[in-house]
């Protein structure tokens, strides 16, 4: 029975009630001795509070997406087949553009939210640069079919996860194809390809989306083999101009962090509620020793660049969960580098779902702006993001307080603390 199946959620319910059911009727009608008696009335009144646990656990599971699978739940799952030593750039010496096209094989794919807005499919995709065997999922927007569209290609989006997170959350639990569809139709968005990929790659862990030779390649498996899968499969454009990525929590570190580190992959990243730092996270393998945590955090990525790439980021967060990090990359940020921030109020949520899934709209006008600027007519109509050296302060439509800059104002950061607590 599927973890965040239907069926298992109803059996739950029903052995919640059953177990409030059983002491009623069968309290005083337990025989035998005084510590028998005890015993059992002390056994269902444990069974009862058991069930009711598991029903919150299911609850708050198929809200927030945190466990795809019983294997995920259990700490059994092992997505790596290989984790080679493939170098600084992720690729170990390998000619991408000389292998031959991955086909693969898409189904429906089933779970909360994935038959809405059209239906998400799903692909299990064998990394033959990365060594990572996993599922991938891809939601094409309206427009894919239309014959008006049939000569196009489309922009790319990579949706991730936060730990723990299912590949699934994007659509399950944040419900962006069903908020993107209405505002695709009206052209007030452009017509993205929406690509969920596992992030989940080893039991009980974080990957922090690094490479580590001999334990996993997370970040050649998210920046080559599934762009590379898409590509080959749809009318998707090509990198770095129509790729970007977008990730709340662990996963706003991750999309943060490929995208400043493969500026020849991706042209842009939004992150909701996350960090710099790789010990952000706990759990991150990214986190385990000193020379991870550097190669893995986007500030000092993006410090180290002697010519700035040209990406554009969006981060958006609560004083003390995402906004400083932002203010952090925004005060070093240099021409072409672009970078927006948002300051969430305390009364906007906490970090969970209930934040992030009302920023969707936004943050899909936001990157129609950076790649999408060409998909559809009806999208706004710069496809890059504008230069500018100066910071300034404006509320965007959500009535959030937003610092835009490339060059990064040091007082964009001031009312955060001390600039040396920014970097996080």
């Amino acid at each position: 029975m599927s973890l965040t199946g239907t069926p298992f959620l109803f059996t739950a319910i029903a052995v919640f009630a059953l177990a409030l059911v059983l002491p009623l009727a069968l309290w005083s009608r337990v025989r035998g001795p005084a510590p028998v008696r005890s015993a059992a009335r002390l056994l269902m009144l444990l069974f009862a509070q058991g069930t009711a646990i598991t029903l919150v656990f299911v609850l708050v599971n198929n809200a927030n997406s945190l466990y795809d699978n019983w294997a995920d739940l259990l700490g059994t799952g092992d997505h790596v087949q290989r984790a080679a030593d493939l170098g600084k750039d992720g690729t170990g010496g390998i000619a991408l553009k000389q292998l031959p096209k991955v086909r693969q094989t898409f189904t429906q794919a089933d779970g909360p939210g994935m038959h809405q807005a059209g239906g998400v499919r799903v692909t299990q995709l064998k990394g033959r640069v990365s060594g990572v065997n996993a599922e991938v999922y891809v939601w094409l927007p309206p427009q894919y079919h239309e014959a008006a569209y049939r000569h196009r290609k489309f922009p790319v989006v990579e949706l991730l996860p936060g730990y723990p997170g299912s590949a699934k959350a994007w659509f399950g639990s944040l419900k962006v194809h069903e908020q993107l569809l209405p505002m695709m139709r009206d052209g007030e968005v452009a017509p993205f390809i929406l690509v969920a990929p596992r992030t989940t790659l080893l039991a009980r862990v974080d990957t922090g989306c690094a490479n580590v030779p001999g334990t996993v390649n997370a970040d050649s498996w998210l920046s080559v083999d599934v762009p590379r899968m898409v590509t080959d499969n749809f009318r998707a454009e090509a990198a770095p101009d129509g790729w970007a990525t977008a990730g709340y929590s662990a996963g706003a570190h991750c999309a943060t962090k490929l995208a400043v580190a493969h500026p020849d992959r991706y042209r842009a990243a939004v992150s909701l509620s996350g960090y710099n730092d790789p010990i952000g996270e706990r759990k991150s393998l990214a986190a385990r020793s000193p020379d991870l945590r550097r190669q893995n955090n986007p500030y000092l990525l993006l410090r180290g660049y002697r010519t700035p790439p040209r990406v554009a980021l969006y981060l958006s967060g609560e004083s003390g969960d995402g906004y400083q990090a932002g203010a952090a990359l925004q005060q070093i940020a240099r021409p072409p580098t672009t970078v927006d921030v948002l300051l969430l109020p305390r009364s906007a949520g906490g970090h969970d779902m209930g934040l992030w899934r009302p920023q969707i709209p936004e943050v899909f006008r936001w990157l129609t702006r950076q790649i999408g600027g060409s998909a559809t007519k009806g999208a706004a109509g710069s496809t890059g993001s504008t230069e500018s050296t100066s910071t300034t302060e404006s509320t965007s439509t959500t009535g959030f307080t937003r610092t835009t800059g490339s060059a990064g104002s040091r007082g964009s950061a001031g009312s955060t603390g001390s600039t040396g607590s920014l970097p996080q």
